[in-house]
């Protein structure tokens, strides 16, 4: 026990009103547009009670009740009203509820009435939706009355909390009206265009139909359309969403309709992934893999997220794997673990399990694709491929469940799986694959390899480096470069060396330390070719990139072997004759064609071979 003199050692936090108010005005909400999702989600909340007590046998609905929400702007007197046809308040309640900051009635009436906790398409939670008025009001009327017929309540606060019962001026039909009285900073809501464009953003697909009105609409003439009718009043709002419905039965003519709205893209989609999770996720979305039609154009997608049809957020990466960013989309997630303002996430593993099987969602339909529509998914592969190798490459398990589908670009624009290429190269290629960073630059080893029936596959792209070290780690193959296996492209014939040749190349080439090998190449027409070891090549080129960054550079590391053609009658005709200015001339422009076969020449380089062609033609002009 206590003395009378001891101070107690328990008791409950006091909050004073005046203090908190200013807290709720500035720092609850991340933009203070964010009142008018919270009121009309208070809104939707009423009719959806409704509705639940209706089909509990607590209400008796008339046949073919209709609820919804009105938005009505007055200018003139500068007053925002939110109203509802739904459960309505009795006093007590209103007391309750609304004079009681973070008691939520919401809560309250999911634990009464809905079994096991189940939200039953509440939007509300915390209790502080309400609060979010006082951004941009003086001071907010709250006129309701209940669906049990008690009277009419009139409640009436100020921005400092001091509130006060009024006797309503008559009794209103059931529901709430939640009535602004706008002060200087939230002016811009009274304009409807302004206020149409907050709706559009949250509320788009809320479950109660909303209209917004203005005392400044101005009626047409008559009021009537072309018909002589009267034209009907729209909702803003789609209150049955695509993401809704099932798969089977949603056209593709809605599915690109939906995205074009969502997203104001006039281009269709490559394809959609209608998510439908049940226990123990809960949450439904589609998500669409956008058309991205050059190099130049942003990669960033849109993934907007709702909460019971109520938009909270885009561009949330908790949720999406970041090479998946691209994605557009929509995800209704009711029980996803939202901060206070429902404006961020909050960590958790829930938000991982969620992120996880979207990722198995997208890779089941890539190869589903690849299964089913085979044309058509070769027609947008070059459109995904980043992301598709991007993800494989960050991600071991998306990889495994992709691996089927990844495609590999011939030269001829045909497509072939990793594991078709290796199948049908498998007796020539001894486990390779050969591959062209430039089929333009590289053309001649392109096409000494596909006349031998070896087929060579394009991997030119930004990633397609990394993507070749993870294609040899988990098939246990090797990746050639066409300029870096002459061996692939030899065939039988007579050997033969040449010392002189060997060293009449190194001079004109000004590398004592070249190497030069001899070889019967299949194609007899071409003298020589260069190749560089695929290893070296790679250390030298991620050198050269680290050099960009910052790092000193560590010098051509890559250093190319001459292969002469000993199966060519220059290079026969040169061994015989390789003494002279005419021999070195002619070596010279030899040891320049074969690095212009394999890469662009220097300015130095290109200075000396337009030189040396000069001279040339000039030598064959006079001996003509």
């Amino acid at each position: 026990m206590t003395s009378e003199n001891e101070t107690p050692r328990a008791g409950g936090i006091s909050v004073k009103t005046e203090h908190i108010f200013p807290v709720i005005k500035k720092w609850l909400y991340s933009e203070k547009e964010i009142f008018l999702r919270e009121l009309v989600s208070n809104a939707c909340d009423a009719a959806a009670k409704l509705k639940r007590l209706a089909s509990l046998g607590e209400y008796d609905a008339p046949e073919e009740e209709t609820y919804t929400v009105r938005v009505t702007l007055d200018p003139e007197e500068e007053t925002l009203t939110v109203s509802d046809n739904g459960i309505g308040m009795t006093e007590d309640e209103v007391m309750r509820y609304i004079c009681n900051i973070a008691l939520s009635g919401a809560a309250d009436f999911i634990e009464k009435y809905e079994k096991g906790g189940d939200a039953g398409g509440i939007i509300g939670h915390f209790g502080l939706g309400f609060y979010s008025a006082f951004m941009v009001a003086d001071s907010v009327e709250v006129v309701s009355r209940s669906f049990t017929g008690t009277p009419t309540v009139h409640w009436v606060c100020d921005e400092a909390g001091e509130y006060r019962f009024e006797t309503p001026t008559a009794e209103r039909t059931r529901g709430t009206d939640v009535i602004l009285h706008i002060n200087e900073e939230g002016k811009e809501y009274l304009n409807k265009g302004k206020c149409r464009e907050v709706l559009e953003k949250y509320c788009s697909f809320m479950p109660v139909e909303i209209y917004l009105s203005s005392t400044d609409d101005k009626p047409a003439e008559d009021g009537k359309g072309d018909k002589g009718e009267k034209e009907p009043e729209k909702p803003i709002n789609d209150t049955h969403p695509l993401w809704l419905k099932n798969a089977s039965d949603c056209t593709e003519e809605e599915y690109r309709a939906f995205y074009q709205k969502v997203f104001h893209d006039y281009r269709e989609p490559l394809f959609q992934i209608h998510l439908n999770a049940d226990y123990p996720l809960n949450f439904k979305g589609i998500l669409y893999f956008p058309a991205i039609r050059n190099e130049y154009e942003t990669l960033e997608g849109k993934v907007k997220l709702y909460y019971n049809q109520v938009f909270v957020a885009d561009n949330l990466k908790e949720v999406i794997p970041e090479y998946l960013l691209m994605l557009r989309g929509v995800l209704d997630c009711p029980e996803l673990p939202l901060n206070v303002s429902r404006s961020y996430l909050q960590n958790s593993g829930y938000v991982a399990k969620i992120a996880s099987h979207i990722t198995k969602k997208v890779a089941e339909k890539v190869v589903a694709l690849f299964n089913t529509e085979r044309s058509r998914y070769e027609g947008f592969w070059d459109d995904i491929k980043i992301f598709v190798e991007y993800g494989a490459i960050r991600d071991s398990k998306f990889y495994d469940k992709v691996k089927p589908a990844l495609l590999l670009k011939k030269t001829d624009g045909s497509y072939v799986s990793v594991e078709e290429y290796l199948t049908a190269a498998k007796d020539k290629n001894e486990n390779k694959i050969y591959y062209t960073s430039d089929k333009v630059l590289q053309a001649q080893y392109v096409k000494l390899f596909e006349d031998r029936g070896i087929a060579v596959v394009e991997l030119a792209g930004p990633l397609d480096m990394e993507f070749i070290s993870l294609l040899e780690r988990e098939n246990k193959v090797k990746c050639c470069r066409v300029d870096a296996d002459s061996g692939a492209l030899s065939t039988e014939g007579e050997e033969f060396s040449s010392e002189a040749l060997t060293a009449l190349f190194r001079k004109v080439a000004g590398k004592e330390d070249l190497e030069v090998r001899f070889a019967p190449l299949a194609d007899e027409d071409i003298p020589a070719l260069l190749n560089v070891d695929e290893e070296t090549r790679r250390m030298d080129d991620m050198m050269k990139i680290y050099a960009r960054g910052g790092m000193p550079p560590m010098g051509d590391m890559a250093k190319p072997v001459l292969v002469l053609n000993a199966k060519n009658a220059l290079i026969r005709t040169l061994a015989d004759k390789s003494e002279g200015e005419a021999a070195e001339a002619a070596a010279r422009q030899l040891w320049a064609l074969a690095l212009l076969a394999q890469r662009q020449l220097s300015a130095e380089e290109l200075r000396a071979f337009l030189s040396d062609s000069y001279r040339a033609l000039e030598t064959l002009l006079k001996q003509a």
